[in-house]
């Protein structure tokens, strides 16, 4: 293996790639979008450019943006394994304003949440003039006001702090391509796929399987009776005029939503007091979105994941009860459903065939590492609890979830997550179930197989759970799609978005070759305020 040689990299640390060369000499010169595959080493670009910047500005500070603690922690780590530099800095919210005044001192390698930066920049407490660059991970984050935004507006105002940008995707829109290159201030765009001639001999090679599954009798029983009470209180909404017969998604549910919530704060502004049918929509809405959250356990997760649902909502029952909880709950149909959960016995199949995937890839293959990533906790929770009653020594599992407190489960601190990661790859746990908190930045080479519990829209987060795995060696992503189910749409839905994306790219990469970046984003269009209900 050819190594790469610099003044500033320390000897064997960093592998030699024509690829990344080409897009690190491009980096160095110029405000650059790098978009490349997950685990091909976007992280090794960064350390190559922050390398010349260290060795031609020796005077400048680099500054290293990750969204998370966890990988704050990484980067600070790598940056220290493969560079001759000052020891990076981190900079957390753990770190108190006044300390990091202290500790800022250049030259020196920063690395950092955006939100700190951020708001030190508003306190105008962060000498941002000092660094000769910016590096930011997961660069699809920058968008709206997220704090990416903020400090890219800050290191371009003065005109010498260049930036490199990285994602595994910039989006599934042109409108957010256009909405990041100009948050950033890109000037060159560096794209690349598996398929990049320059790529391909790097690659190990990933097989994507998807497994149907089928859904017991009973369990799909239950979906019609929770259809019906969907449907139920959907009327409410199509009387009242704000949905369309028969358009009962989640998306045209959330946007009654947030045109309900607009209208409340309008009229609290006003001191008007809002009307009894202004009420009767909020709650539907809301006993809508329940029922379809229900579905969505019952046919995508599992018997389990339901009761916990149903269990929480009625933690509130009695004077704490929301009307929409009363509703909901005091549905007839949902009512059945809840008998007829009290007493079944059947699981949904995914369940078993998730444990059974994990089990035998751990089982065959020693030393290996497996992923399962669900949408949501008591699944986690479930499948954790099955994993560990195979009573195999071959399998050592544990949850990987975020910080975020749901109910009684008070989430995993970034030290926790830290921790786990740092076990996960030293082999002491072998399988990783986890939230969406494991989609980003996790530098496990050795990741053999990734299982998605149920499949995602989402073309950004497909993209990121699939690139946990064939990094160091060939890998496995399983995805599980329950039969006749909203799985089989939301899986034909996140292929075609993929595809669309990279044809996207494409034309982005070629007008940008020819001089052409793509025009700044549109202004946002301001939705109308709902309707008087009088």
């Amino acid at each position: 293996m050819t190594t790469v040689e610099h003044p500033r990299v320390r000897p064997g640390e960093l592998e030699e790639r024509a690829y990344q060369a080409a897009i690190s000499a491009a980096a160095i010169s110029h405000n650059t979008l790098v978009v490349l595959p997950t685990g091909l080493g976007k992280t090794t670009i960064a350390l190559r450019v922050i390398a010349e910047h260290l060795l031609r500005e020796p005077t400048r500070s680099v500054l290293f943006l990750a969204p998370t603690r966890p990988l704050v922690v990484q980067h600070a780590r790598e940056v220290a394994r493969a560079l001759f530099a000052p020891s990076p800095l981190v900079l957390t919210g753990s770190v108190s304003p006044e300390r990091r005044q202290e500790l800022l001192r250049p030259p020196q390698v920063v690395v950092a949440t955006p939100q700190v930066v951020a708001n030190d920049l508003v306190a105008h407490d962060f000498p941002i003039g000092s660094f000769s660059l910016v590096v930011v991970d997961e660069a699809h984050r920058a968008v709206g006001d997220y704090p990416y935004v903020t400090i890219a507006r800050a290191a371009r105002s003065g005109g010498a702090t260049r930036i490199l940008a990285m994602t595994a995707s910039p989006g599934g829109s042109l409108e957010r391509i256009r909405e990041v290159w100009a948050n950033l201030g890109i000037e060159r765009f560096e794209y690349r796929t598996e398929q990049s001639p320059d790529v391909a001999p790097y690659l190990h090679g990933v097989g994507l399987e998807t497994v149907e599954v089928p859904v017991p009798p009973e369990v799909r029983h239950l979906a019609i009776l929770l259809r019906a009470a969907v449907q139920r209180a959907a009327q409410t909404l199509v009387r009242l005029g704000l949905l369309a017969e028969g358009d009962v998604s989640r998306r045209t549910v959330l946007a009654v939503g947030d045109r309900l919530h607009r209208r409340l704060a309008v009229e609290r502004g006003s001191g008007e007091a809002a009307s009894a049918g202004f009420w009767q929509a909020v709650t539907a809405q809301s006993v809508v979105m329940k029922g379809l959250h229900a579905l969505d356990l019952c046919e995508s997760q599992g018997v389990d994941a339901l009761r916990e649902f149903f269990a929480r909502q009625s933690a509130g029952q009695g004077r704490r009860a929301t009307p929409a909880q009363r509703a909901f709950l005091g549905d007839p149909d949902v009512e059945e459903v809840r008998r007829r959960l009290a007493a079944m016995t059947v699981e949904h199949p995914k369940l078993a065939t998730a444990v059974t995937l994990v089990g035998e890839e751990l089982r065959t293959h020693p030393g290996a590492r497996a992923l399962v990533f669900s949408q949501y906790r008591d699944t986690v929770d479930r499948l954790v609890e099955e994993l560990a009653a195979l009573r195999d020594p071959q399998v050592r599992a544990a949850r990987f979830v975020g910080q975020a407190a749901h109910g009684r489960d008070p989430g995993l601190s970034q030290k926790e997550q830290v921790g786990l990661l740092d076990r996960f790859r030293a082999g002491e746990l072998n399988c990783l179930v986890a939230t969406s908190v494991a989609e980003e930045g996790l530098d496990i080479p050795a990741t053999d197989l990734v299982v998605f519990y149920e499949p995602i829209p989402d073309v950004i987060r497909t993209i990121q759970r699939r690139g946990r795995t064939g990094r160091s060696r060939a890998g496995r992503v399983v995805v599980l799609v329950a039969q006749g189910t909203r799985d089989e749409g939301l899986h034909r839905a996140a292929h075609a978005r993929e595809r669309r994306m990279h044809a996207m790219l494409e034309k982005v990469q070629a007008e940008a070759a020819g001089g052409n970046p793509p025009p700044a984003p549109n202004a946002r269009s301001v939705q109308r305020l709902l309707s008087e209900f009088r």
